[in-house]
């Protein structure tokens, strides 16, 4: 069983309790964090939700007047509702209550001005393999959350994945580009690869068996090969003048696959900048 750990709080709410929500509820209690001392806030909980809470005794929509300002406020709604919900959870906020938000466009500046009487703000960028304890995080903090609450929010997202303490809030969004939306671009590569497999005479489903298994294995590769850096995995599978190094000088070309990404993440950059506010 796992150790409970210090650096989690004594009481935590969570708002919002959809897959990254949940994803993270799940690896709070998995690391230990007591089932009564959390309480979920999800106006259209899932029936899974639902029953996970029942059976491991977890507070699901108590009324509001009945929640004490936790130690911990997650805020993990979609952006677009934070303007209808915040004014109903500004009283949970206390000047001892540190907010972590998951909120992607929503700067700190944005939710103090929500939630005024709390000083300590954290912003996070998770990714979806957080639902298999296996997301990171890019992170921000405000000047006024101490190395306690900066304890509590690394114990909090280290619980789904790898935590990485940004120096500046302004790279969230880049963090957001690379990171956040990162799992989509290398689904596609996958869809992409079963295309070309297809085109290239394979039959549709063995394209795309080939092509899944081909990702899945190469990504668990690089996780067990920490020490040695991607180029150097690259160059480790590519004989000179092989079928891989006839590939690799189509997507290395100078109109290949780096231009091609770099636009992809300035595309993804400006976008955050606009749902920015």
């Amino acid at each position: 069983m796992t150790k409970l750990n210090a650096a989690l709080p004594a009481s935590l709410v969570l708002v919002g309790a959809g897959r990254m929500g949940a994803a993270m509820m799940q690896g709070w209690l998995a690391m230990g964090l007591p089932a009564a001392s959390l309480t979920i806030l999800d106006p259209v909980p899932a029936p899974d939700l639902a029953a996970a809470c029942a059976d491991r005794g977890v507070r699901l929509n108590p009324p509001l007047a009945e929640i004490a300002a936790p130690d911990v406020l997650v805020l993990a709604i979609k952006p677009q509702m934070l303007d209808t919900a915040a004014p109903g959870l500004a009283p949970l906020a206390g000047p001892d209550t540190l907010i972590l938000s998951i909120l992607a466009g929503k700067r700190i500046a944005d939710l103090s001005g929500r939630f005024p009487a709390a000083g300590a703000i954290v912003r996070a960028m998770p990714n979806t393999p957080a639902a298999i304890g296996r997301g990171i995080s890019g992170v921000a903090a405000s000047p006024a959350v101490s190395e306690r609450q900066r304890g509590f929010a690394a114990a909090l997202l280290g619980a789904v994945g790898q935590v990485e303490w940004l120096a500046d809030e302004s790279l969230i969004d880049a963090v957001t580009a690379v990171s956040g939306s990162g799992p989509a671009y290398v689904f596609l590569l996958a869809e992409s690869l079963a295309r070309a497999g297809e085109a290239a005479g394979l039959p549709a489903d063995l394209a795309l068996r080939l092509a899944r298994a081909t990702v899945e294995g190469s990504g668990e590769l690089m996780r067990q090969s920490p020490d040695v850096a991607p180029a150097t995995l690259r160059q480790n599978v590519t004989s000179p003048g092989g079928t891989t190094a006839a590939a690799l000088s189509v997507l290395m070309a100078d109109d290949g696959l780096d231009p091609l990404m770099r636009d992809a993440v300035a595309a993804a950059l400006r976008r955050a900048g606009e749902l920015s506010g």
